[in-house]
Protein backbone atom coordinates (compact mmCIF):
# COMPACT_ATOMS: atom_id res chain seq x y z
CA UNK A 1 0.00 0.00 0.00
CA UNK A 2 1.69 3.36 -1.26
CA UNK A 3 1.68 6.44 0.81
CA UNK A 4 -1.96 8.52 0.75
CA UNK A 5 -2.18 12.18 0.72
CA UNK A 6 -4.40 14.40 3.10
CA UNK A 7 -6.69 15.01 0.57
CA UNK A 8 -10.67 14.86 0.25
CA UNK A 9 -10.52 12.00 -1.77
CA UNK A 10 -8.59 9.77 0.40
CA UNK A 11 -10.86 10.62 3.38
CA UNK A 12 -13.61 8.11 4.20
CA UNK A 13 -17.18 9.18 4.59
CA UNK A 14 -19.11 7.27 7.74
CA UNK A 15 -22.63 7.26 6.43
CA UNK A 16 -23.90 6.99 10.08
CA UNK A 17 -27.43 5.62 11.52
CA UNK A 18 -29.55 7.44 9.49
CA UNK A 19 -29.45 9.85 6.68
CA UNK A 20 -32.94 11.65 7.13
CA UNK A 21 -32.48 15.08 8.99
CA UNK A 22 -35.29 14.98 11.68
CA UNK A 23 -34.49 11.44 12.44
CA UNK A 24 -30.52 12.57 12.92
CA UNK A 25 -32.02 15.84 14.95
CA UNK A 26 -33.18 13.32 17.44
CA UNK A 27 -30.68 10.84 17.56
CA UNK A 28 -28.32 14.10 17.97
CA UNK A 29 -30.09 15.25 20.92
CA UNK A 30 -30.15 11.24 22.26
CA UNK A 31 -26.95 10.59 22.19
CA UNK A 32 -25.69 13.72 23.84
CA UNK A 33 -27.34 13.06 26.51
CA UNK A 34 -26.09 9.61 26.96
CA UNK A 35 -22.41 10.73 26.43
CA UNK A 36 -23.03 13.53 28.58
CA UNK A 37 -24.46 11.14 31.40
CA UNK A 38 -21.41 8.64 30.62
CA UNK A 39 -18.90 11.19 30.99
CA UNK A 40 -20.43 12.33 34.38
CA UNK A 41 -21.25 9.01 36.12
CA UNK A 42 -18.24 7.65 35.45
CA UNK A 43 -15.98 10.47 35.93
CA UNK A 44 -18.24 10.54 39.45
CA UNK A 45 -17.16 7.11 39.99
CA UNK A 46 -13.40 7.70 39.32
CA UNK A 47 -13.50 10.49 42.11
CA UNK A 48 -15.20 8.27 44.40
CA UNK A 49 -12.85 5.54 44.51
CA UNK A 50 -9.62 8.26 44.62
CA UNK A 51 -10.83 10.05 47.75
CA UNK A 52 -12.87 8.01 50.09
CA UNK A 53 -10.70 4.88 51.66
CA UNK A 54 -14.34 2.50 51.93
CA UNK A 55 -13.75 2.34 48.39
CA UNK A 56 -10.46 0.71 48.56
CA UNK A 57 -10.87 -2.61 47.91
CA UNK A 58 -10.27 -4.52 44.89
CA UNK A 59 -13.51 -4.18 43.41
CA UNK A 60 -13.39 -0.71 43.45
CA UNK A 61 -9.79 -0.85 41.61
CA UNK A 62 -11.64 -2.43 39.19
CA UNK A 63 -14.49 -0.46 38.82
CA UNK A 64 -12.00 2.75 38.42
CA UNK A 65 -10.50 0.96 35.51
CA UNK A 66 -13.74 0.18 34.29
CA UNK A 67 -14.91 3.41 34.43
CA UNK A 68 -11.50 5.12 33.27
CA UNK A 69 -12.32 2.41 29.45
CA UNK A 70 -15.70 3.79 29.66
CA UNK A 71 -14.92 7.16 29.33
CA UNK A 72 -12.18 6.84 26.82
CA UNK A 73 -13.77 4.05 24.81
CA UNK A 74 -17.01 6.32 23.98
CA UNK A 75 -14.84 9.52 23.87
CA UNK A 76 -12.84 7.56 20.58
CA UNK A 77 -16.61 7.28 18.31
CA UNK A 78 -19.14 9.27 19.67
CA UNK A 79 -17.95 12.78 19.40
CA UNK A 80 -17.57 12.13 15.42
CA UNK A 81 -21.26 10.28 15.45
CA UNK A 82 -22.69 13.59 17.23
CA UNK A 83 -21.40 15.43 14.41
CA UNK A 84 -22.05 12.93 11.98
CA UNK A 85 -26.17 14.31 12.91
CA UNK A 86 -25.26 17.63 12.34
CA UNK A 87 -23.47 17.44 8.64
CA UNK A 88 -24.33 15.96 5.36
CA UNK A 89 -21.76 14.51 4.85
CA UNK A 90 -19.28 12.89 7.89
CA UNK A 91 -15.47 12.85 6.50
CA UNK A 92 -13.09 10.93 8.36
CA UNK A 93 -9.09 10.97 7.36
CA UNK A 94 -7.01 7.49 6.53
CA UNK A 95 -5.17 7.75 9.28
CA UNK A 96 -8.14 9.05 11.67
CA UNK A 97 -9.85 6.33 10.74
CA UNK A 98 -7.48 3.68 11.66
CA UNK A 99 -6.48 5.68 14.10
CA UNK A 100 -10.48 5.04 15.72
CA UNK A 101 -9.67 1.26 14.58
CA UNK A 102 -6.83 0.82 16.76
CA UNK A 103 -8.38 2.69 20.15
CA UNK A 104 -11.78 1.41 19.86
CA UNK A 105 -10.63 -2.05 19.18
CA UNK A 106 -7.42 -1.34 22.10
CA UNK A 107 -10.07 -0.21 24.37
CA UNK A 108 -12.83 -2.27 23.83
CA UNK A 109 -10.46 -5.34 24.42
CA UNK A 110 -9.09 -4.23 27.38
CA UNK A 111 -12.54 -3.74 28.77
CA UNK A 112 -13.42 -7.14 27.71
CA UNK A 113 -10.20 -8.36 29.70
CA UNK A 114 -10.81 -6.51 32.74
CA UNK A 115 -14.62 -7.70 32.66
CA UNK A 116 -13.67 -11.60 33.27
CA UNK A 117 -10.93 -10.36 35.72
CA UNK A 118 -13.82 -8.66 37.80
CA UNK A 119 -15.68 -11.95 37.34
CA UNK A 120 -12.32 -13.97 39.05
CA UNK A 121 -12.84 -11.23 41.86
CA UNK A 122 -16.61 -12.01 42.53
CA UNK A 123 -15.38 -15.48 42.47
CA UNK A 124 -12.77 -15.23 45.12
CA UNK A 125 -15.63 -13.12 47.00
CA UNK A 126 -17.98 -15.39 47.08
CA UNK A 127 -16.18 -18.60 47.24
CA UNK A 128 -12.86 -18.28 49.14
CA UNK A 129 -13.77 -14.69 51.82
CA UNK A 130 -11.44 -15.65 54.39
CA UNK A 131 -8.41 -15.20 51.93
CA UNK A 132 -9.82 -12.81 49.27
CA UNK A 133 -7.85 -9.47 51.03
CA UNK A 134 -4.64 -11.82 50.70
CA UNK A 135 -5.54 -13.26 46.92
CA UNK A 136 -6.53 -10.20 45.41
CA UNK A 137 -3.51 -8.24 47.50
CA UNK A 138 -2.73 -4.29 45.61
CA UNK A 139 -0.34 -5.64 44.04
CA UNK A 140 -2.00 -8.38 42.46
CA UNK A 141 -4.92 -6.03 41.12
CA UNK A 142 -2.93 -3.52 39.74
CA UNK A 143 -1.08 -6.21 37.85
CA UNK A 144 -4.60 -7.64 36.77
CA UNK A 145 -5.59 -4.62 35.47
CA UNK A 146 -2.41 -3.30 34.02
CA UNK A 147 -1.85 -6.86 32.14
CA UNK A 148 -6.01 -5.91 30.98
CA UNK A 149 -4.60 -2.26 28.98
CA UNK A 150 -1.59 -3.96 27.55
CA UNK A 151 -3.32 -7.21 26.31
CA UNK A 152 -5.39 -4.93 24.95
CA UNK A 153 -2.99 -2.73 23.15
CA UNK A 154 -1.18 -5.58 21.78
CA UNK A 155 -4.41 -7.37 20.60
CA UNK A 156 -5.09 -3.93 18.63
CA UNK A 157 -2.39 -3.86 16.96
CA UNK A 158 -2.52 -6.61 15.05
CA UNK A 159 -5.79 -6.16 13.54
CA UNK A 160 -4.74 -2.36 12.43
CA UNK A 161 -1.70 -3.32 10.99
CA UNK A 162 -4.29 -6.00 8.64
CA UNK A 163 -7.13 -3.44 7.78
CA UNK A 164 -4.32 -0.85 7.02
CA UNK A 165 -2.56 -3.04 4.69
CA UNK A 166 -5.40 -3.76 2.52
CA UNK A 167 -6.30 -1.33 -0.51
CA UNK A 168 -9.14 0.74 -1.06
CA UNK A 169 -10.73 1.46 -4.38
CA UNK A 170 -13.86 3.34 -5.48
CA UNK A 171 -16.46 4.67 -2.82
CA UNK A 172 -15.45 5.19 0.28
CA UNK A 173 -18.57 5.29 2.42
CA UNK A 174 -18.07 3.44 5.25
CA UNK A 175 -21.51 1.57 6.63
CA UNK A 176 -20.92 2.56 9.86
CA UNK A 177 -20.58 5.45 12.34
CA UNK A 178 -17.62 4.40 13.39
CA UNK A 179 -14.35 2.95 11.19
CA UNK A 180 -14.69 -0.73 12.29
CA UNK A 181 -13.36 -3.92 10.31
CA UNK A 182 -16.39 -5.54 8.76
CA UNK A 183 -17.31 -2.27 7.21
CA UNK A 184 -13.57 -1.74 5.62
CA UNK A 185 -13.63 -4.89 4.72
CA UNK A 186 -16.81 -5.14 2.81
CA UNK A 187 -14.90 -1.45 1.10
CA UNK A 188 -11.57 -3.63 0.14
CA UNK A 189 -11.08 -4.16 -3.58
CA UNK A 190 -8.08 -6.37 -2.25
CA UNK A 191 -8.40 -9.72 -1.27
CA UNK A 192 -9.70 -10.20 2.87
CA UNK A 193 -9.20 -13.72 3.45
CA UNK A 194 -6.16 -13.13 5.85
CA UNK A 195 -8.12 -10.60 7.57
CA UNK A 196 -11.06 -12.69 7.69
CA UNK A 197 -9.13 -15.77 9.28
CA UNK A 198 -6.92 -13.01 11.91
CA UNK A 199 -10.51 -11.87 12.88
CA UNK A 200 -11.81 -15.41 14.08
CA UNK A 201 -8.64 -16.77 15.33
CA UNK A 202 -7.35 -13.77 17.53
CA UNK A 203 -10.65 -12.62 18.19
CA UNK A 204 -11.88 -16.19 18.88
CA UNK A 205 -8.56 -16.88 21.26
CA UNK A 206 -9.32 -13.55 23.37
CA UNK A 207 -12.95 -13.26 23.37
CA UNK A 208 -13.35 -16.97 24.39
CA UNK A 209 -11.05 -17.08 26.82
CA UNK A 210 -12.29 -14.11 28.56
CA UNK A 211 -15.28 -15.64 28.50
CA UNK A 212 -14.40 -18.91 29.33
CA UNK A 213 -12.75 -17.14 32.79
CA UNK A 214 -16.15 -15.74 33.20
CA UNK A 215 -17.89 -18.46 33.00
CA UNK A 216 -16.04 -20.82 34.99
CA UNK A 217 -16.00 -18.38 37.75
CA UNK A 218 -20.11 -18.20 37.89
CA UNK A 219 -19.72 -21.96 38.08
CA UNK A 220 -18.17 -21.89 40.78
CA UNK A 221 -20.09 -19.15 42.29
CA UNK A 222 -23.38 -20.30 41.49
CA UNK A 223 -22.54 -23.61 43.34
CA UNK A 224 -21.89 -21.83 46.25
CA UNK A 225 -24.88 -20.09 46.47
CA UNK A 226 -26.92 -23.45 46.16
CA UNK A 227 -24.59 -24.35 49.24
CA UNK A 228 -26.53 -21.45 51.03
CA UNK A 229 -29.37 -22.63 53.37
CA UNK A 230 -31.88 -19.67 53.69
CA UNK A 231 -33.29 -18.16 50.56
CA UNK A 232 -32.03 -14.79 51.95
CA UNK A 233 -28.67 -15.90 52.32
CA UNK A 234 -28.82 -17.05 48.77
CA UNK A 235 -30.12 -13.80 46.86
CA UNK A 236 -28.06 -11.43 49.08
CA UNK A 237 -25.08 -13.02 47.73
CA UNK A 238 -26.30 -13.24 44.22
CA UNK A 239 -27.19 -9.47 44.43
CA UNK A 240 -22.83 -8.73 44.74
CA UNK A 241 -22.40 -10.69 41.10
CA UNK A 242 -25.62 -10.02 39.10
CA UNK A 243 -24.58 -6.36 38.49
CA UNK A 244 -21.71 -7.56 36.84
CA UNK A 245 -23.35 -11.04 35.18
CA UNK A 246 -25.74 -8.58 33.33
CA UNK A 247 -22.88 -6.07 31.70
CA UNK A 248 -21.26 -9.12 30.62
CA UNK A 249 -23.92 -11.14 28.81
CA UNK A 250 -24.82 -7.83 27.15
CA UNK A 251 -20.87 -6.79 26.38
CA UNK A 252 -19.89 -10.38 25.63
CA UNK A 253 -22.76 -10.92 23.97
CA UNK A 254 -22.83 -8.39 21.11
CA UNK A 255 -19.20 -9.03 20.62
CA UNK A 256 -19.22 -12.50 19.92
CA UNK A 257 -22.71 -12.20 17.50
CA UNK A 258 -20.71 -9.40 15.64
CA UNK A 259 -16.99 -10.79 15.07
CA UNK A 260 -17.42 -14.18 15.27
CA UNK A 261 -19.40 -15.44 12.48
CA UNK A 262 -19.59 -16.20 9.42
CA UNK A 263 -18.56 -13.25 6.78
CA UNK A 264 -21.59 -14.14 5.00
CA UNK A 265 -24.19 -13.76 7.62
CA UNK A 266 -22.77 -10.05 8.26
CA UNK A 267 -25.77 -7.34 8.43
CA UNK A 268 -23.95 -4.21 8.90
CA UNK A 269 -27.21 -2.38 9.36
CA UNK A 270 -27.46 -4.96 12.37
CA UNK A 271 -23.93 -4.18 13.57
CA UNK A 272 -24.22 -0.70 13.66
CA UNK A 273 -27.25 -1.14 16.10
CA UNK A 274 -25.41 -3.65 18.02
CA UNK A 275 -22.44 -1.40 18.34
CA UNK A 276 -24.45 0.94 19.81
CA UNK A 277 -24.91 -1.23 23.15
CA UNK A 278 -21.71 -1.91 23.59
CA UNK A 279 -20.06 1.24 22.70
CA UNK A 280 -22.26 4.08 23.77
CA UNK A 281 -24.90 2.40 25.82
CA UNK A 282 -23.28 0.28 28.17
CA UNK A 283 -20.51 2.35 29.09
CA UNK A 284 -23.48 5.19 30.49
CA UNK A 285 -24.97 2.29 32.45
CA UNK A 286 -21.70 0.68 33.77
CA UNK A 287 -21.69 3.20 37.00
CA UNK A 288 -25.36 2.74 37.72
CA UNK A 289 -26.07 -0.96 37.51
CA UNK A 290 -22.23 -1.77 39.11
CA UNK A 291 -22.47 1.61 42.01
CA UNK A 292 -25.60 3.14 42.37
CA UNK A 293 -26.74 0.11 43.92
CA UNK A 294 -24.16 -0.09 46.17
CA UNK A 295 -24.08 1.01 49.88
CA UNK A 296 -20.74 1.80 49.95
CA UNK A 297 -20.92 3.94 47.11
CA UNK A 298 -23.99 5.50 48.19
CA UNK A 299 -22.83 6.57 51.19
CA UNK A 300 -19.43 8.22 49.86
CA UNK A 301 -21.94 10.18 47.15
CA UNK A 302 -23.92 11.23 50.42
CA UNK A 303 -20.43 12.23 51.97
CA UNK A 304 -19.14 14.11 48.70
CA UNK A 305 -21.93 16.35 48.48
CA UNK A 306 -21.81 17.48 51.88
CA UNK A 307 -18.29 18.06 51.81
CA UNK A 308 -18.97 20.21 48.28
CA UNK A 309 -21.56 22.20 50.39
CA UNK A 310 -19.34 22.89 53.33
CA UNK A 311 -16.54 24.12 51.25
Amino acid sequence: MGPMNHTLHDDFILTGLSSHPKIKLAFFIMFSFVYMTTLTGNSVLIVLTRVFQELNSPMYTFLFNLSLLDISFSSVTVPKMLVGFLVERNYISFRGCFTQLYFFHFLGSAECFLLSIMGYDRYVAICHPLRYVQIMSKKTCIKFASGCWITGFLYSLVHTFFTAGLSFCGAREVNHFLCDMPPLLKLSCTDTKVNVIVILSLGGLAAGASFLLTLVSYIFIMSAILQIKSTKGRQKTFSTCASHLTVVLIFYGTIIFMYLRPQSSYSLEHDKILSVFYNVITPMLNPLIYSLRNKDVQSAVRKFFKKSQMA
